[in-house]
């Protein structure tokens, strides 16, 4: 296995990578907002059809992640004036930003998963 080269980090340097990091992850962070956002990705849901998709949320608990991503300008909420009123969700210009980075974390997760499963299967074998 190659060495890793570490690269010595001054305390403000450092301060710089993490507090950006941290605020996005505070932003993303919890059970269901990757999974609002995923699901967002694909298109215009209303609520209803969020529900359908994301096994075991809540009806509560989809209500105020959606209102978090609202807040955070992620989401945005349009209200039909029909009969009955319509509520449509969707992802905002600057949500989609968002979509690198979860594909990244796709394409580590799917990596990161067969790392385990490999050392899971080398410790069965021996």
């Amino acid at each position: 296995m190659a060495k890793t080269e570490h690269k010595e980090c001054k305390p403000s340097e450092c301060l710089e990578m993490i507090l950006p990091v941290r605020d996005a992850l505070d932003i993303l962070s919890g059970k269901w907002k990757l999974p609002i956002i995923i699901s967002l990705s694909f298109g215009n849901k209303r609520f209803s059809q969020m529900a359908n998709e994301i096994p075991n949320i809540t009806d509560r608990m989809l209500s105020k992640e959606l209102r978090d991503l609202e807040m955070n300008k992620l989401v945005k909420r349009t209200v039909y004036n029909s009969v009955p009123v319509v509520v449509e969700y969707s992802m905002t210009e600057y949500g989609k930003s968002l979509d690198r980075v979860i594909n990244e974390l796709r394409v580590w997760g799917k990596a990161h998963r067969q790392v385990i499963h490999s050392q899971a299967k080398e410790e069965v074998e021996n």
